[in-house]
């Protein structure tokens, strides 16, 4: 299933190589004349924060080595690769070349283009004397780069505006060969993907680059590094196993690398998420607006995107693309040197938007003037890690996280834990943190068809639950502190948080007893104020079990959230930094 949506993927997209084609970065372009003579180096990268980033370009791909070398140093790609194939240096240098100038013979050795006869010269000349690529590198003084990396090629001549590869005789002659070595393979068999019979499988699956944390030279969906995972008397690593043609093998994996360096990719936590629809549609380009951090220079772009959402469910009408538009988003997470699949949802583009709409909805609730109105999933999830850091925020959490909103499924246990364990060791509750609370409380609620009504966004007064009545209770006590003691950097939030959260039974009695002294320091009419708002707090509890021994966690939770929400009623909102 995902496979098929990929390869469908990949047949829509006009932009896409095709096959026996890949799009890779190149560092250098070399121009030759009609005699195979290096004429100029050019480099072809851009260099940002000290750092060169390859120019992509398309180039021949006839194996797994346009992704990835092996060690043996003989499998070298056709008309381009790093420098030290093309020119033989660094270790297994001279196999290296060899293996250039075999490719080259043996894909188009029979071609007479004046582009293929300057490279086997160069490349001739360069066997001949080795020494010669050292002079060049040192004449365009790229020595020093060339010392710290191993850099991509590919050759032009003099009078061409692009590669040799892509001159019209060489790429008919290639495209030619390519059908001829495919029509050639002895393995043939019926494709898992397409369905098709008798066609060439692919003996190994090209590797998948960019998913975070996996390895740098790629790695693999389809792929059984033992024999013990191999169907019986299946040969290993031929394409037996999992019967895939060769073209579409070559489809999906394209399209899921192109995914993977595209806009249509966020990260969260350790997950990779991808995300492609049937047709063009609005959904594809507003997920990483909806979920990701906006960039400074555009701190309202998140909130556009998710006002636009809305407008699209509440009208029935995206700008670009279907209500019934099939969407898909995958999930990928690095497993050694294969990749898990960590989650997969096929939902209409409507059925998406509307869960996504409820993640907001649940998350929605009062907070500064100066906080942004919906608060994007890398702040809800860095909110709940120690230290506010994103390098904290606990593994395989975000992954569950977004699962759950695209899924439309209850958030996952540890966000709540989170937020609630936040909380209390700084006893602090934030505006993340409430969000995430709020948001976990409420699914909970509507998921296990409680009687319990959900938390709004702003205060509740008509909630009786004691977890959150005594949040309320502990915040209006806070409050009456402050008033008596104007000035005071430490309230009883510092001393008490913890405990009042947890066993209220140990501190609540010393609370009250205490605001009585902090009562008598105000002025009458905010001292009445004060008073009346315990009181109509108290009488919403059960004076046989009050203060209550201890609150479980979803107690504890409903604490947080009381006090945030009574909190936020009581102190006076700050004016917005920048308005405009």
């Amino acid at each position: 299933m995902i496979l098929q949506a990929l390869n469908r993927y990949y047949e829509r997209s006009d932009h896409l190589p095709r096959e026996g084609w890949i799009r890779r970065g190149v560092d250098y372009v070399i121009v030759l004349n009609l005699n195979g003579k290096c004429i100029n180096m050019e480099p072809v990268g851009e260099l940002k924060k000290g750092k060169t980033i390859p120019f992509e370009k398309l180039v021949t791909a006839i194996g797994k080595q346009a992704m990835k070398h092996t060690n043996s140093g003989k499998d070298a790609n056709l008309l381009w690769d790093n420098a030290s194939f093309v020119f033989g240096t660094g270790n297994k240098g001279k196999v290296k070349l060899a293996s250039f100038i075999d490719t080259l013979k043996n894909w188009l050795g029979k071609v007479d283009d004046p582009g293929v006869n300057a490279i086997k010269g160069f490349c001739q000349h360069l066997q001949k004397q080795p020494q010669t690529a050292i002079e060049l590198i040192e004449h365009f003084n790229f020595q020093e780069d060339f010392d710290k990396r191993d850099p991509v090629l590919i050759f032009q001549l003099m009078d061409d505006v692009e590669g040799i590869h892509l001159r019209p005789n060489v790429r008919a002659a290639y495209e030619a060969a390519l059908i001829a070595a495919q029509s050639g393979s002895s393995l043939r068999g019926s494709c898992l993907v397409t369905g098709q019979i008798n066609v060439p499988l692919a003996p190994n699956e090209s590797v998948i680059k960019g998913v975070w944390g996996g390895h740098t030279a790629g790695c693999n969906i389809v792929s059984f590094n033992a024999r013990a995972f191999e169907s019986y008397g299946k040969r290993k690593r031929n394409g037996e196993n999992a019967p895939i043609g060769v073209q579409a093998s070559f489809a999906y994996t394209t399209a899921l690398n192109h995914l993977l360096s595209s806009t249509q990719r966020i990260q969260v936590g350790d997950a990779s998420t991808v995300f492609w629809a049937e047709e063009l549609h609005d959904l594809e380009h507003a997920l990483p607006d909806l979920f990701d951090d906006p960039p400074k220079d555009d701190p309202g772009r998140n909130i556009r995107a998710v006002e636009a959402l809305y407008s699209a469910i509440h009208t029935g009408k995206f700008t670009e693309g279907g209500l019934d538009t099939r969407f898909h988003v995958l999930g990928l997470a690095p497993n050694a040197g294969r990749i898990s699949i960590r989650f997969w949802e096929t939902a209409t583009a409507l059925e998406l938007g509307r869960r996504i709409k409820q993640h907001f909805d649940d998350s929605e609730i009062i907070h500064a003037d100066y906080e942004p109105r919906y608060l994007s999933l890398f702040r809800l999830l860095v909110g709940v890690a120690l230290l506010n850091k994103s390098d904290n925020i606990p593994p395989n959490l975000g992954g569950e996280v977004i699962r759950a909103i695209l899924e439309g499924l209850p958030y996952p246990a540890t966000l709540l834990n989170q937020a609630v364990m936040r909380c209390r060791a700084e006893q602090k509750v934030t505006y993340a943190r409430a969000a995430a609370i709020k948001a976990s409380l409420n699914r909970q609620i509507r998921f296990r068809k409680s009687s319990e009504k959900e938390f709004l966004p702003m205060l509740d007064l008509e909630n009786t639950n004691p977890g959150y009545r005594l949040g309320r209770l502990f915040a209006a006590l806070e409050k009456t502190q402050e008033g008596a003691n104007p000035g005071r950097n430490a309230t009883i939030r510092d001393r008490y948080y913890g405990a009042a959260s947890s066993t209220p039974s140990a501190v609540f009695s010393t609370l009250l007893r205490l605001s009585k002294h902090h009562l008598a320091k105000l002025s009458p009419g905010l001292a009445i104020t004060r008073e009346k708002l315990i009181g109509e707090i108290m009488n919403g509890f059960d004076p046989n079990n009050f203060p209550p021994r201890v609150l479980s966690l979803a107690d504890q939770a409903r604490f947080a959230l009381g006090y945030y929400h009574q909190r936020e009623a009581l102190f006076p909102q700050p004016e917005s930094k920048d308005k405009e």
